[in-house]
């Protein structure tokens, strides 16, 4: 092992539209998958992470343990004074929050019946363009109007559950919530309606949340980018030629184009954070086993976390303190000790030590490196400490990563192998390239796993946060005539995922938050991993960047409290 940074850009072929069909085609034919699959595995980095000599004990769970451990989910502690600390952020910022939805509601300038009417014609509109937003896969007027009454009537009364009452939070269309089926941006799944609310949004409803819709999302969530065959392409709302980013990408749509200032995102291999950061928004994946994860479809047990997408990092602080903390009907929930957001927004950042692996911060679009750069700097004027680190076998990391998402995606996707011919053609190469991994694949991915866990934990030792660029790249262009077929840019993948996926595979706390915009417009997103429970820190330094961050509405913007 050395200290070598070996991540490196590539340059693969682009395949679109018919040709990726007809690709997808013979990897389908038993003759030709031989053939192909050699150089599939081989460009992925899987044939070289077989040649690796490791003795390292596999990791199959990243569980952080802590001997603190609560095993019964109460509010935490300072749960009414991050409610305060929200509620007083000031009006006039270009993106609604929960406090300006909290004071509408108690001025009488708005009701939760009229804010539910507007989400709904918001959703209409945005989908009724040449090029369609489609944020939601599904909306159901019924339901939602159902709950604005009663939160109205809350509100009427003066006993509002929290400050979330009333506010519109949507839930990507892989987490169950009543009374919609859970499709996972499939054709076949989700045919009946979920048996009962995910925990996370079971939280959130006994919070008063509106529980607006179910977001779409890239088909079972295995690519960082925009396409569904099924349910339309997600756009990025600063751009319609652009999309949002994956596989949370209609929750940081629906957020970024004002229909809600909060919805909940899934990220299995940076799912949250790529399209908060492609957005503009700020997104939040927390430790492993942080959130519970019971009612989320089976994707990755071992890498998958729920969390917030927000406009504002306090309305994503609130969201998180809500839903997080132990479940006991989740296992991996069982082993964190109490949720707190003690100092999550303490101005002076003296004594918060800042790593920066410099080969791996700079590997990115210079206006991005520029304007990440230009952050640390603020965040340095504010008493903060930068620190080099290093980080080795990032690309072993990287190869690690994508073995156990496909190996567990592949395991679970087995259940509905009858539908497979309705898989779009970019998954099905996906899951193709998944089913060619073996026992010895996943193990040794495993045994990296616990060399990252260690890398990443000398690094810890000396600093209170890696910081980085959230993606190499700004939303990508969604290429012409993709509508149908979709596309596969296995070199924009990876520059979209470059800085996202080792938080999955180690567990440890990830935040996306803006910094600025390229020169098209197009937001820049910067990330920040801690240690496991570390989530007030990576709060607090994001809000630290939101002080010093000019922000811009998009072009696709609904202000749907009306001024």
């Amino acid at each position: 092992m050395t200290n070598t940074y070996n991540l490196t850009s590539l340059n693969l072929p682009k395949i679109n539209g018919r040709p990726l069909r007809l690709f997808a085609g013979a990897l389908d034919n038993g003759l030709l998958r031989g053939a192909l699959l050699g150089q599939l595995l081989k460009q992925g980095g899987i044939t070289t992470l077989r040649e690796k000599q490791f003795t390292d004990a596999p990791t199959f769970y990243p569980l952080a343990l802590d001997e603190a451990a609560e095993l019964r989910h109460s509010p935490p502690a300072d749960w009414a004074a991050v409610q305060e600390q929200v509620a007083a952020r000031p009006a006039g910022a270009p993106f609604a929050t929960i406090a300006d939805y909290a004071r509408a509601y108690r001025d009488g300038r708005a009701t939760p019946e009229a804010v539910a009417e507007a989400v709904l014609a918001a959703i209409a509109d945005s989908d009724d363009d040449p090029r369609p937003l489609r944020a939601f896969r599904a909306t159901n007027r019924d339901d939602l109007m159902t709950q604005a009454r009663q939160s109205a009537e809350r509100h009427r009364a003066g006993r509002p559950l929290s400050l979330l009452d009333g506010v519109p939070v949507a839930v990507k269309d892989e987490v169950d919530q009543l009374p919609y089926g859970t499709t996972v941006g499939t054709r076949f799944m989700g045919q009946t309606p979920a048996a009962e609310d995910a925990t996370v949004v079971a939280r959130l409803r006994a919070a008063g949340a509106l529980l607006i819709g179910k977001t779409n999302m890239h088909e079972i969530g295995i690519n960082p980018d925009g396409f569904n065959e099924h349910y339309g392409i997600i756009r990025n709302p600063y751009h319609l030629d652009c999309h949002a980013g994956g596989s949370s990408n209609g929750s940081a749509a629906a957020v970024a184009a004002g229909i809600c200032p909060v919805a909940i995102g899934a990220d299995g291999g940076g799912s949250i954070r790529i399209p908060a950061a492609l957005t503009g928004m700020v997104g939040l994946k927390s430790t492993f086993g942080r959130v519970s994860e019971l009612g989320a479809a089976p994707l990755t047990w071992s890498m998958g976390h729920l969390g917030p997408i927000g406009a504002t990092v306090g309305d994503v602080a609130l969201v998180y303190a809500c839903i997080a903390g132990p479940d006991a009907r989740d296992p991996n929930s069982l082993h964190q000790p109490p949720v707190t957001l003690d100092g999550w927004n303490e101005p002076d950042l003296r004594g918060l030590r800042l790593g920066i692996y410099r080969p791996w911060f700079a590997h990115a679009a210079p206006e991005i490196v520029a304007a990440c750069e230009e952050a640390v700097a603020n965040l340095q004027a504010m008493g903060a400490t930068v620190h080099d680190v290093a980080i080795p076998e990032l690309d072993e990391i990287r190869v690690a990563q994508v073995v156990t998402i496909l190996a567990e995606m592949v395991s679970n996707m087995e259940l509905h192998a009858e539908h497979w011919a309705e898989l779009s053609p970019s998954t099905r190469v996906n899951l193709t390239l998944g089913r060619a991994m073996s026992a010895a694949d996943y193990l040794q991915a495993q045994r990296v796993r616990t060399r990252a866990l260690g890398h990443f934990g000398r690094a810890f030792e000396r600093v209170d946060a890696i910081l980085t660029p959230a993606t190499a790249v700004t939303a990508p262009t969604v290429p012409d005539g993709c509508e149908h077929d979709g596309w596969s840019d296995l070199s924009s993948v990876t520059e979209l995922m470059r800085f996202a996926m080792p938080a999955n595979l180690t567990g440890h706390p990830a935040i996306a938050f803006p910094v600025g915009y390229d020169a098209r417009g197009l937001p820049i997103g910067m990330q920040a991993m801690a240690r496991p429970w570390a989530e007030p820190v990576l709060l607090r330094l994001a809000l630290a960047a939101e002080q010093t961050t000019p922000r811009r509405r998009p072009a696709t913007y609904y202000d749907i409290l009306g001024g």
